[in-house]
C-alpha cells in the first residue's frame, strides 16, 4: 500500500530543510530504526484492495480487524513494592480517608482516583471539535465513545446507535444495506450489523481522519473524511464545537447506483442523564448566502449545562435529503431500518418531536441520497455540531460563556448557524491545514513515524478536558492585588483571546498543571501563542494571590495553606470545583516548597518572549519573575549560588525523592538565573543583571564541582546508593536555554562538552540499554546499565520527557540519536500498546502504564522547534557534525 514507500525512493528534496538532511541520511547506523515493520503490523489484516480517496501518505493507519496483542494494566496502589509501601504508609492512609470523604460524603469525583483507574480500551481515534467547546471522540472502528461535554469531566460510554449506514440501490431495488460498524450489539437487532473489519481501515493525521470501507462484493468504496477546525494562529474557527464528515463514494460497477448514507444520533452522551425526561428533537433548515442545509436538532435539557446537538447535510444538485425526527434507540429498530430499506429515504414527517418521558431515550436520523454513475464518484457532506454556550463548573457558583459564543452568541440556538458555517467553510479549513502540514509531510528526510507523532499527539489540546472562555470586561485577574509596575488587572490578551485551560490528564483532573505544562507548552507557543500568553497571565495573577485556608497535605500529613503568595501554584483548579477561583486542587504535596515551579515560570516567560517578541508581555511579567526568584533564592541555604532540594519528592517527579543540589532542579535553577540576566539586559536593568550574573558564575562553579562526575551529572548529592543514577531529564535546563536561543558566550550555562557527554551517556544507558533501544528512555538508570528501582518513578518512561530529551539531543546536533530515542516511545504507545489518542504519562518496561490521555507528550513540538532552528541557522555541511 501507500505506506510501503521507503525513504530511499523519495526524490531528494533540497531546500526545505537545507542540508542537515544529509547528515541525517549519513547517520543511518543508529538510524531511524525499521521504517515499516510495525506500522505494517497494524494493517496486516486488511483484505480490501482499495486505498480510498485522497488519503495522505503519512499518519497512523490501522485495519478495523486489528487486535492488539499486549494488554497492559493501570498502575494502582497494589503495584507498589513493600519497601515503597512502607515509605508511603501515611500517604496511603490519608489518601484513603480523603477519598472516602470526597466520594461518599461530598459525592464528588476525586481529582486523582487511585482506586478506579479508567480501564484500558484500545479503541480511540481522533476527537471531534475545536478547543474549549467540548469534545466527542470517535474510536478507530467508528464508534462515538468518549465524551467531554461538561467542561473537564469525561464519560466513556460507547453510544452504539450513533452510526453511519449505507444503502445501495440498483434499478429501483435495494441490493445492500449495512451499518458501517464491526459491532454486534444487544439492541437494534433489526439492523444489519457486523461489517467485516478486514474490508476497512482507519487513517489519522490530526485534525483529520479517514476511514475507507471497501464494501465486500459491491465494487463500491466509501471514504469518510472527518475534519475538525484545528488551525494554527486562528482563534475563531479553532474554538468551534463541530466536526464535518465528507463521504466520497466511488462506484467501480458497470451500472449506475443510487447510494444513500444515513447518520443516526442519540439525544445525549450515553449516561443515565439521557433517561431523565424532557429531551426533544426537531427538524430544521437554514438557507443563507445561497447555501442551504437541512437536519435535525436534538435538545438535551439539564438543570445546568444543557445543550443542543445537530446533525445536518448540505443541499446540492441531485441530492435528496430526508430525516426521521425521533426513533427509539433501545428497541429493535425495525421501523427506521425498513423505512430506509424500502426506498433509500426516510419518512421526513414535519413538526417537532415530543419531549421524552422519564426512562425514555430518543434518537434522530438524517439521510442523503444521490446517484453515483458507473465508474464515477460522488460526495455527501454531514456535520455534527453541539452547542452548550454557557457552562457551570462543578461548584455551580458562576456562569461562564465559552469562547465560540463571541461569534455565535449565547442563546443556545446556535447549532443551525454552527452547522451552516462548518459545511460552507470546511474546504477553507482544509486548505489552511494543508498549508500548515504540507512542508513537514513532504520533507523526505523526516522519518514517517515522526510525521504521525507530531500531528497526532496534538489531539490533547482539544481533548484534554479543554475549556476556553470569553471573559467579562469587569474581570480583575489579580483581585485588586498589585505588584509594583506589574500585572494589568485585565491583560489585553485575555480580553481579546479569552481564558484557556487544559487538564494535566483525563485521569489527573487539574487544570494547567504547571510543572507539566512546562513540557507541553511548546505546542501552544508555536501554534496558538496567544493562548500560551493568556495562560501565563493567569498563572502570574495566581502568584500574587494567597489562599490561607489550611488543609492537610497527603504526603507528609502536615497542615499548610492552599496557596502561598509569591510562588507559582501547581494548578489552576479542578473542573469539578471552581477553577481560577480556587487553585491548587493537588493536595498530595504542599507545592509552595517545590523547587521547579517558580523556575519553570521564569523559563517560559523568556521563551515565550523569545518566540513572540511581545515586549509588553515581558515588561508585565518581569516583576512577577523577580518575586518568584526571590522566593526561590531561599532554597539556596548555603549561599553558593545553587539551590538545594529538601530530601523529599519536591518537583514534577513527585514520587522520586531528591536531596541537596541535583541535576534536574539545579540545572533548571541555573537556566532560570541565565534568562534573568538576559531579561535584565533587554530591560536595561543593570542592578538586577549584576545580581543574577554573580549568582550564575558562582552557581555554575558549584554545579560542576558537586554534580559533574566526568561523564554526566549525578542525580543528586544525597550520598544514597542512587545519587549517581543517570537521570534522562538531567539536561532539562539546557533544553530550555537552547530553545531560547541562549547557551553561547556569556550566556553559556553548561559546558558544551559536558552536555554532549551527558546526552551520549543517556543515549547509551537509558535508551539503548533499556529494551534494546525500542522503548525510549527510562527515567533513571544505574551507571552499570541496570534500571534504577529506588522509587516508583525512576523505573518509568515518561513519554513527554522522552520527546523533550530527543529535542535536547537535536539541539546539540545529535539528530539521529534524538529520532531514535523518540521513535521508541511513539511506536510503543501507538503501535504496540494500543494507546493511540490516549498517550499516557508513563509506562514501565513490562505490565504497567500510568495516567492515560496526558498533557506532557505535547512536548514533541519542541523537536519541531529544534528542527526549524537547524533549518534557519545553519545549512549543515558535512564538516559540522
Amino acid at each position: 500500500g501507500p505506506m510501503g514507500r521507503s525513504r530511499r525512493e523519495e526524490p531528494h528534496r533540497q531546500g526545505l530543510c537545507g542540508g542537515w538532511v544529509d547528515c541525517v541520511r549519513r547517520g543511518g547506523k543508529v538510524g531511524m530504526g525499521s521504517r515499516e515493520a510495525v506500522s505494517a503490523e497494524l494493517m496486516q489484516e486488511y483484505a480490501g484492495g482499495a486505498d480510498g480517496a485522497g488519503l495522505p501518505l503519512f499518519g497512523w493507519r490501522i485495519c478495523l480487524a486489528h487486535q492488539f496483542r499486549e494488554q497492559r494494566k493501570p498502575f494502582e496502589a497494589s503495584d507498589v513494592s513493600l519497601a515503597h509501601m512502607i515509605d508511603h504508609l501515611g500517604l496511603g492512609i490519608r489518601y484513603l480517608k480523603w477519598w472516602y470523604r470526597k466520594t461518599r460524603i461530598e459525592k464528588k469525583a476525586p481529582f486523582i482516583d487511585s482506586f478506579n483507574s479508567i480501564p484500558l480500551r484500545q479503541i480511540y481515534g481522533a476527537p471531534l471539535g475545536g478547543f474549549g467547546g467540548g469534545t466527542i471522540t470517535r474510536g478507530w472502528r467508528g464508534e462515538f465513545c468518549r465524551w467531554q461535554l461538561n467542561p473537564g469531566m469525561y464519560t466513556y460510554d460507547t453510544v452504539i446507535e450513533n452510526q453511519f449506514t449505507v444503502c445501495l440501490r440498483k434499478n429501483g431495488q435495494t441490493i445492500y444495506q449495512q451499518v458501517l460498524s464491526v459491532e454486534r450489539p444487544h439492541k437494534l437487532q433489526s439492523w444489519n450489523w457486523g461489517y467485516c473489519g478486514e474490508y476497512a481501515f482507519y487513517h489519522a493525521l490530526y485534525p483529520r481522519a479517514w476511514t475507507v470501507y471497501n464494501l465486500p462484493g459491491q465494487n463500491v468504496t466509501l471514504t469518510c473524511r472527518q475534519i475538525s477546525p484545528i488551525i494554527p494562529h486562528n482563534y475563531m474557527d479553532t474554538s468551534l464545537p463541530v466536526g464535518v464528515f465528507v463521504w466520497e463514494i466511488e462506484n467501480q460497477n458497470e451500472d449506475d447506483l443510487e447510494v444513500s448514507l444515513m447518520f443516526t444520533l442519540r439525544n445525549g452522551a450515553g449516561t443515565k442523564d439521557d433517561q431523565k425526561g424532557g429531551h426533544w428533537n426537531e427538524p430544521f433548515q437554514l438557507n443563507k448566502e445561497g447555501e442551504h442545509i437541512s437536519g435535525v436538532l436534538l435538545h438535551h435539557s439539564a438543570p445546568v449545562n444543557n445543550y443542543t446537538m445537530a446533525i445536518s447535510t448540505r443541499h446540492k444538485q441531485g441530492l435528496e435529503i430526508s430525516h426521521q425526527t425521533e426513533f427509539n434507540p433501545n428497541g429493535l429498530g425495525q421501523e427506521i431500518w425498513k423505512d430506509l430499506l424500502q426506498d433509500g429515504k426516510l419518512d421526513s414527517l414535519p413538526g417537532k418531536g415530543k419531549p421524552t418521558e422519564k426512562g425514555q431515550v430518543t434518537a434522530a436520523a438524517i439521510a442523503a441520497t444521490c446517484i453515483v454513475p458507473s465508474k464515477n464518484q460522488n460526495v455527501v457532506e454531514f456535520c455534527l455540531a453541539w452547542d452548550m454556550p454557557k457552562i457551570h463548573f462543578g461548584s455551580k457558583e458562576k456562569e461562564h460563556a465559552r469562547r465560540y459564543t463571541c461569534f455565535f452568541g449565547t442563546s443556545g440556538e446556535a447549532a443551525p448557524a454552527l452547522s451552516h458555517y462548518s459545511l460552507t467553510h470546511y474546504k477553507d479549513w482544509e486548505q489552511k491545514i494543508n498549508d500548515w502540514q504540507h512542508p513537514i509531510l513532504k520533507n523526505g528526510q523526516l522519518p514517517d513515524w515522526y510525521k504521525s507523532a507530531l500531528f497526532n499527539e496534538l489531539y490533547f489540546i482539544s481533548d484534554g478536558g479543554t475549556i476556553w472562555l470569553q471573559v467579562t470586561d469587569d474581570l480583575n485577574i489579580t483581585n485588586g492585588l498589585t505588584i509594583q509596575d506589574g500585572l494589568p488587572s485585565l491583560p489585553k490578551v485575555l480580553k481579546e483571546y479569552g481564558r484557556f485551560a487544559y487538564l494535566e490528564g483525563q485521569e489527573y483532573r487539574m487544570y494547567n498543571t504547571y510543572d507539566v505544562h512546562f513540557y507541553a507548552s511548546f505546542a501552544l507557543i508555536m501554534l496558538w501563542p496567544k493562548l500560551e500568553l493568556s495562560l501565563q497571565y493567569d498563572i502570574a495573577a495566581a502568584v500574587l494571590k494567597e489562599d490561607n485556608t489550611q488543609r492537610i497535605h497527603l504526603m507528609n500529613g502536615r497542615l499548610a495553606k492552599v496557596n502561598t503568595a509569591n510562588v507559582v501554584p501547581h494548578d489552576i483548579g479542578d473542573p469539578d470545583d471552581e477553577p481560577w477561583e480556587r487553585v491548587n486542587a493537588y493536595l498530595i504535596h504542599d507545592t509552595a516548597d517545590w523547587k521547579d515551579l517558580n523556575l519553570k515560570f521564569v523559563l517560559q516567560v523568556y521563551r515565550d518572549y523569545y518566540l513572540t517578541n511581545d515586549s509588553t508581555y515581558l515588561k508585565d511579567m518581569w516583576s512577577v519573575c523577580k518575586a518568584v526568584m526571590e522566593s526561590e533564592l531561599k532554597f539556596d541555604t548555603d549561599g553558593d549560588g545553587l539551590i538545594e532540594n529538601s530530601g523529599y519528592a519536591d518537583q514534577t517527579y513527585d514520587g522520586w525523592a531528591v536531596t541537596g543540589p541535583s541535576a534536574y532542579c539545579g540545572g533548571l535553577w541555573l537556566a532560570s538565573v541565565c534568562v534573568m540576566c538576559k531579561m535584565a539586559e533587554i530591560l536595561k536593568n543593570d542592578e538586577e543583571y549584576k545580581k543574577y550574573k554573580d549568582i550564575l558564575e558562582r552557581g555554575k562553579e558549584a554545579f560542576e564541582r558537586i554534580l559533574w562526575n566526568g561523564k554526566y551529572y549525578n542525580y543528586d548529592s544525597s550520598k544514597k546508593c542512587y545519587s549517581n543514577s543517570v537521570m534522562s531529564d538531567q539536561c532539562a535546563g539546557q533544553w530550555f536555554v537552547r530553545a531560547c536561543g541562549l547557551g553561547e558566550g556569556e550566556y553559556e550555562v553548561f559546558p558544551k562538552t559536558h552536555v554532549l557527554s551527558a546526552l551520549k551517556t543517556i543515549f547509551e544507558l537509558n535508551v539503548m540499554s533499556f529494551a534494546n533501544g525500542t522503548m525510549g528512555a527510562v527515567n533513571g538508570m544505574r551507571p552499570n546499565g541496570t534500571i534504577d528501582t529506588s522509587s516508583v518513578q525512576s523505573d518509568e518512561v515518561w513519554i513527554g520527557v522522552v520527546y523533550g530529551l530527543a529535542a535536547t539531543m537535536m539541539q546539540e546536533g545529535l539528530v539521529d540519536e534524538g529520532f531514535k530515542t523518540a521513535e521508541g516511545t511513539y511506536r510503543t504507545v501507538w503501535e504496540r500498546l494500543g494507546m493511540a489518542f490516549q498517550t499516557p504519562e508513563a509506562y514501565c518496561k513490562k505490565n504497567i502504564y500510568r495516567s492515560l490521555a496526558y498533557m506532557r507528550p505535547l512536548s514533541i513540538w519542541s523537536m519541531q522547534l529544534a528542527l526549524d532552528k537547524m533549518h534557519d541557522q545553519l545549512n549543515l555541511s558535512d564538516s559540522s557534525i
